[in-house]
């Protein structure tokens, strides 16, 4: 497995992906400016996003193989009946 990335190449890798930099609400300071997620937790949002965007698109090649077997089981209908 490859080394998760850390400090500025984790923040510019999750801004990226479209993920959150910053940290819970909860950990928000009295001024209202949240600060920034540690690192752990950044890790696990990347690794979060990137499985999302990894299902997703093993989604459309399940669904696209559906398809094919679905005409598949077509054709060989058609040519058993042409018999």
């Amino acid at each position: 497995m490859a080394k998760l990335p850390d400090g500025d190449q984790l923040e510019k890798r999750a801004r990226e992906l479209g993920v959150d930099i910053m940290g819970e609400p909860r950990a928000q300071s009295s001024s209202g400016r949240a600060p920034r997620a540690t690192d752990y937790e950044l890790q696990r949002r990347v690794m979060e996003a990137e499985r999302g965007a990894r299902e997703s698109r093993l989604w459309i090649l399940a669904m696209i193989s559906a398809v094919a077997s679905v005409a598949s089981a077509i054709a060989a209908l058609m040519a058993v009946a042409r018999r």
